[in-house]
């Protein structure tokens, strides 16, 4: 009998001892390279933003040999965003606050200008509430820019010495205008506080609303005119689904489709060079791809080609010079990690620029493989399974790993160090865009407003059961993980199904919807108020039942709780009143980490390492080797 129980536990633990080496954690971890790249108008420089820890600085480089020619700090929690070459030689660039690592800034970002040597640095004052629109490329020293206070406003701000000239107001409250290539304002597409959509088009002197719509209703947004200025690109969304692609013409209103994906809204858009034609919408269906939509235009070979070039990627685009030259391009895949390109239309090269993990090998990643799962109620989700590399893909240890947001954001093919580290670790990992997960149209969407606690929650159940029928997921090794919202999904799934999972871990999650309601910095501000009135249950009651620390007394499985004491996204008030509530009812959590000096999301490298090394140890004990261990046992 014991001969056979060791030869039933070498074939549980197979796959995994064929598996590649194991990666030490901060090869995952540790800051890239780079998080954005931008060409200078003449592709001499390039602007580089550098995630630092705690703060992300910028450098220009030149393309020639990389010598720095300036760089930019603004210390501590300040992080370089929406970096624009105003011409050859000034940038303008925003530096915004955020304290932890799944952080979005909070409030506006501040805007400067500088030479790309540093000299000339001018903060351009009220630039916490422009949002830059456009060059001007007619005058190189100014930009259009908007302004958002009781209503929108259009600006020519000159880069040299920050001084605006209006040019045109709209009756929206954060607004974004189009201009045709007259320099004409023709259309405005913006939100109020409340949520509701709305876009005007300019009649003269006047603005006639054209679409409105409630928060998560359907969408109307110039996006472009055409060469004629006859002709313009609309983004429509219709009834909430994902949003198609048309050309409206202006003196029939008839409107030609030209891209639609069906399942997801586009994600990017191609102009041609002097930005008179759409080339091509990139969609985020499974695995991402270009829908050329100009193919007798003369750029299209030229994007299409460069596409083409790096099979099994997924190639996006940067900047293009003003002569038209050079291209800057992006290419990433799931087990590779991002590397930036410039490509020379006249000698046919693609010059390497930087990559952000050089260290990673993507012969050592493991595969994200684009699903489908029907839920109860017949609805398609869409998501990505992970499988360890070397493994056969059956009856394995599997971490469900909810994504934060939970409306906006959702999941993407692309590498993701978290989920790399688990696969190499020997565990599948699932992540499915649950209803309410941004990018499927505002219809799926708006079906997880009050819903965070329930519909929401049995869709991951649901995708799970799928990964269990299917053979790949052992359905005694099965474990939920998630941060923000997903540490909240993390906690719920294991109080809705307490049989389902073996442990849960729940970082910087929300675990009671009332604290969240007023203690966040989200509370904090009337369009925060709105969003959180409009997509929480509206009574105490349901808003109780749909939060985990009033079902304490259902959780049956080990509980790990990971928090940074600064966060003001999701105050440390929530974990210490789910501890509370676990006290109350005779039980606490196995593990508790908590970072004074860390907020929504942990920065710090060191910190980061402990963090995977317990959650690491915490998987194991319950689903991974030494849990198939004693199954094989007994």
């Amino acid at each position: 009998m014991k001969l056979l129980s060791r030869l039933a536990l070498m074939l549980v633990l197979l796959p995994s001892l064929l598996m590649a080496r194991e990666v030490p954690i901060q090869d995952f971890f540790k800051d890239p390279e780079f998080s954005s790249v931008t060409l200078s108008p003449d592709g001499k420089h390039m602007a580089v933003t550098v995630p630092q820890a705690d703060r992300t600085v910028l450098a220009v480089l030149r393309v020639s040999d990389q010598g720095l020619v300036g760089k930019w700090d603004y210390g501590e929690n300040r992080h370089f965003r929406e970096v624009l070459w105003a011409n050859n030689n000034r940038l303008l660039f925003r530096v915004g606050f955020k304290t932890g690592k799944f952080d979005f800034e909070t409030g506006k970002a501040d805007l400067y200008a500088s030479n790309i040597d540093g000299g000339g640095r001018i903060d351009i004052p009220n630039g916490n509430y422009y949002d830059i629109l456009d060059l001007t490329p007619s005058d190189p020293d100014t930009v259009l820019v908007q302004r958002s206070v009781e209503s929108a406003f259009l600006f020519k701000l000159n880069v040299n010495n920050g001084k605006i000239t209006t040019v045109a107001t709209a009756p929206v409250r954060y607004g974004s205008f189009l201009l045709d290539h007259d320099g004409k304002v023709r259309y405005v597409s913006g939100e109020m506080d409340d949520g509701r959509s709305l876009t005007y088009r300019r009649d003269g002197e006047k603005w006639t609303q054209i679409h409105e719509s409630e928060r998560g209703g359907a969408t109307y947004r110039p996006l472009g005119f055409a060469a004629d200025n006859k002709r313009v690109y609309v983004a429509k969304g219709v009834d909430g689904k994902p949003e198609s692609i048309v050309l409206l013409n202006l003196d029939t209103r008839e409107e030609e489709q030209l891209s639609n994906n069906g399942t997801v809204s586009p994600s990017d858009y191609l102009w041609s060079s002097d930005e008179k034609t759409l080339l091509a919408v990139f969609y985020e269906d499974g695995i991402p791809y270009w829908d050329f939509v100009a193919p007798d235009h003369p750029e299209t070979k030229v994007y299409a080609g460069l596409v083409k070039a790096f099979p099994g990627k997924a190639v996006t685009f940067l900047d293009t010079t003003q002569d038209g030259r050079y291209i800057g391009l992006r290419a990433y895949s799931d087990t590779a990690p991002s590397e930036a390109f410039m490509f020379d239309r006249e000698t046919g090269k693609a010059k390497f620029l930087t990559a952000s993990r050089d260290w990673i090998k993507p012969a050592e990643m493991s595969i994200m493989k684009p699903i489908e799962v029907k839920a109860r109620d017949g609805l398609v989700l869409h998501g990505y399974l992970t499988i360890p590399n070397g493994s056969d893909g059956k009856n394995l240890p599997l971490i469900v790993n909810p994504h934060g947001g939970p409306h906006g954001p959702r999941d993407e093919w692309h590498f993701n160090p978290e989920v790399q580290l688990f696969a190499n670790r020997g565990y599948a990992v699932l992540q499915i865009n649950y209803r309410g997960s941004g990018g499927y149209g505002n219809a799926f969407e708006r079906a997880g407003y009050r819903k965070w606690g329930t519909t929401m929650q049995d869709d991951l159940t649901d995708s799970v059961k799928w990964a269990i029928g299917q053979g790949i997921a052992d359905r005694n090794r099965v474990c939920i993980y998630g941060a923000s919202y997903g540490g909240y999904a993390a906690l719920m799934s294991v109080v809705r199904e307490p049989d389902l999972y073996k442990c849960t871990v729940g970082y910087v999650g929300v675990y009671d919807l009332d604290i969240q309601r007023t203690a966040s910095d989200t509370a904090e501000i009337k369009a925060g108020q709105s969003y959180l009135n409009d997509v929480y249950p509206t009574t105490v009651g349901e808003r109780r039942a749909q939060s985990p620390a009033y079902g304490v007394d259902r959780i049956k499985v080990p509980i790990m709780l990971v928090q940074g004491e600064k966060d003001v996204r999701v105050p440390i008030k929530n974990m210490n009143f789910l501890i509370s509530q676990l006290k109350s009812v005779g039980k606490q959590p196995e593990e508790v980490i908590v970072e004074k000096k860390e907020a929504h999301g942990f920065q710090d490298l060191g910190n980061q390492i402990n963090l995977y090394t317990k959650m690491l140890v915490f998987f194991d004990k319950y689903i991974g080797p030494a849990s198939a261990s004693a199954q094989v046992a007994k």
